[in-house]
């Protein structure tokens, strides 16, 4: 591989982009693609499949294309507010996805690093919790607590930074409480409507790791939506 394609590439990793290579093999030339950059000209009639591919957050050869692309893509932020069993199944299940976890709950007895090895947790209420991480339209927010004073402030903070996937746990009627006092402290249906509640895909499932594993479901689908 060129120096200077070695170079960018470990730029590029550093400065936390996402990015693909991508490589000729018919000639063996190797690219960089960034969405935000010009594609080279030598690549512009494959342009809109190189797109879709990255979109898709594929690798291997595009059909119909002599191109490879390896995607680089930085982990998903995901915060879990509430060191429940639920959430305990979810960071084991998410342990091989590309997923940036951090877990929020002021009550320490429930957020200690021995059910939590190796992720990164705030024993702080969310108000204070946000001061100290950056959400943004890239971060996933589930909430698990079931308790208002908890999670209602994480949801509002999600809602106003705009995250692309906002799920809380709870039944159909704790969530239209939720939305009541969502509507109140003066949110839109719209901005409403963008959360996931109940949280997770529909099958049926009822116990712990059932719930966690239809949260990672929904929320990989949204992930792809992206």
């Amino acid at each position: 591989m060129d120096k200077k394609i070695l170079k960018k590439i470990i730029d590029l990793k550093s400065l936390k982009k996402e990015f693909a290579v991508i490589t000729n093999l018919e000639n063996s030339k190797t690219y960089i693609y960034l969405k935000e950059e010009n594609i080279d000209s030598e690549l512009k009639k494959f342009q809109e499949k190189i797109s879709n591919f990255f979109h898709l957050r594929k690798d291997g050869v595009i059909p119909e294309t002599p191109i490879f692309l390896k995607n680089y893509f930085s982990p998903i932020q995901v915060v879990i507010v509430g060191a429940v069993h639920i959430a305990q199944y979810f960071v084991d299940y998410a342990k091989h996805l590309n997923l940036d976890i951090c877990i929020i709950d002021p009550r320490g007895y429930f957020a200690s690093d021995k059910r939590f090895p190796n992720i990164k947790i705030l024993t702080l209420w969310p108000e204070e919790a946000f001061k100290h991480i950056n959400i943004n339209k890239e971060t996933a927010l589930i909430t698990l607590t079931h308790d208002p004073k908890i999670d209602d402030p994480a949801i509002q903070e999600a809602l106003k930074k705009k995250c692309f996937y906002i799920g809380a746990l709870g039944s159909v009627n704790t969530h239209k409480s939720r939305c009541l006092r969502l509507k109140e402290a003066g949110f839109s249906e719209t901005d409403i409507k963008k959360i996931f509640g109940p949280i997770g895909i529909k099958f049926g499932g009822k116990s712990a790791p059932e719930i966690a594993l239809s949260i990672i479901f929904q929320l990989m689908n949204e992930i792809y939506k992206k």
